[in-house]
């Protein structure tokens, strides 16, 4: 008896992939980890090179699974097999080499409809997963707050409705001979209803989270602190760049999707300006569509921000890509404009002269040691002081309400006194400043005054 049939025996195993059953968690009684078998697709739009650089990301997002890639197949076509993905042929030889090298699982590196799903289950005799399945899971076992893991179950089950499957008829009245008509419903429709009345109430959960935190942004508004986003590629150092720049305590571990749940501190910039620092979720090439909609509670602080720290890892073989992937995430969720600041990590492992030459603006620094944060943070304040705009004001001495509100809806700067009144420099939000227009002698931008 080979080593699957022993598993199966023993009907105990469920495996680095087990059926998505909620958020806390893809993985039961993980004793010992899966073999898995990767599978790629050359297309006329790629290179060989760059399904290979895929797929050695694949077998690490296997790898933080809890699962070994043993082996890898690619195939070269013109386009995707809508049976098969692959075509019937090729799932065969798949299905030989699962065999050679007792593979439990095949994994696909584009996601599988179900109907793709279904025909190669049936073919390779085994389970057959998509990178999307892949992602899913590792979140699962990430998630830690209820809103993570809410936000995470309902991403499972926008994926897994479309592929449920059950007992077909067998428990139906609904079937097309005698005695089978009459009322009744499959237990897969039962499925099915059940499943959309979770979601449901996952969504209006998240939509209250997301209530909640429009309040506290509106609140963080009027309080005038520059909010910054940490954003960039899993691993590249996001958190570790927040623990360094706050002491946040945020769980760092060199692996894919270690932390999930934002992060905000407050930090005060060598100016002397208070911003509010935001560590975000990771990104990923082909980040799962279910998951960009479920977390929009969670990325609503990026397209919220006044500037994106975008954190490279230098050391990538493809940094260009990762940026790339960043960026295509960013412009789904509709934060595109927000203005970026690169800044390439781990420079205390490799170098990233050549990489700063190549971005005009951005920085080098080791969020590990330290190195080159001092830069990072004057390059944040000269940022947010160059995009925003101080009006002064000349406020007469009878005026003292003018000057009141000037104090409750802006951060005044700068409150001198002459012989023609209140002068002060204020930053203002538009409804601010217009009840203050009487009052406005100028206005600043990027430290130039002008009438």
């Amino acid at each position: 008896m080979n080593r699957r049939a022993e598993r199966d025996g023993a009907g105990t195993h469920r495996g680095a992939f087990g059926e998505f059953g909620g958020a806390s968690g893809g993985l039961i009684e993980r004793t010992f980890r899966e073999q898995i078998v990767l599978v790629g697709m050359i297309v006329p739009s790629l290179t060989g090179d760059d399904v290979e650089e895929s797929l050695d990301e694949l077998a690490l997002l296997v790898d933080t699974a809890g699962a070994d890639a043993v082996a890898r197949v690619v195939q070269r076509r013109h386009s995707p097999d809508p049976a098969t993905y692959i075509g019937s042929g090729k799932a065969e030889e798949v299905r030989r080499i699962a065999e050679e090298v007792d593979a439990d699982t095949v994994v696909f590196d584009d996601e599988l409809t179900p109907a793709q799903q279904k025909n190669l289950e049936k073919i390779l005799g085994r389970t057959a997963l998509d990178r999307t399945a892949v992602i899913l899971d590792i979140f699962a076992q990430n998630a830690a707050s209820p809103e993570g893991r809410a936000q995470v179950e309902l991403a499972m089950l926008r994926y897994r409705l479309p592929r449920l499957r059950g007992r077909g008829t067998a428990l139906s009245q609904q079937g097309g001979g005698i005695g089978t008509r009459g009322p009744g419903e499959t237990q897969l429709e039962v499925d099915r209803r059940r499943l959309v009345r979770r979601m449901h109430k996952l969504e209006r959960d998240l939509g209250e989270v997301r209530r909640h935190r429009g309040v506290q942004a509106k609140s963080r508004a009027r309080s005038r602190f520059g909010r910054i986003a940490i954003v960039g590629y899993t691993n590249a150092g996001k958190s570790t760049l927040l623990n360094h720049l706050t002491s946040a305590g945020v769980l760092v571990e060199d692996r894919l999707f270690a932390t999930l749940d934002a992060t905000t501190r407050r930090l005060q910039l060598p100016g002397g300006e208070t911003v509010l620092v935001t560590d975000t979720v990771g990104f990923v090439r082909k980040l799962p569509h279910q998951l960009v909609e479920a977390f929009t509670t969670t990325l609503d602080v990026v397209i919220g921000a006044d500037l994106l720290v975008h954190v490279v890892d230098s050391t990538s073989p493809d940094p260009e890509g990762q940026i790339d992937a960043v960026r295509e995430v960013l412009g789904e969720i509709g934060a595109g404009d927000v203005p970026e600041l690169l800044a390439f990590n781990k420079i205390d492992v490799a170098a990233a002269e050549h990489l700063v030459e190549r971005h005009h603006g951005a920085v080098a620094i080791s969020a590990r040691t330290g190195e080159g944060v001092d830069e990072l943070l004057t390059v944040i304040g000269r940022r947010l002081r160059g995009r925003t705009e101080i009006t002064e004001l000349c406020i007469p001495f009878d005026r003292g309400d003018a000057v009141a509100i000037a104090h409750r809806e802006g951060e005044v700067l700068v409150e001198t006194a002459d012989e023609g009144g209140f002068r002060l420099r204020v930053r203002l939000e538009p409804a601010g400043r217009a009840r203050l227009e009487e009052f406005v002698v100028g206005t600043a931008v990027g430290g130039r005054m002008e009438p």
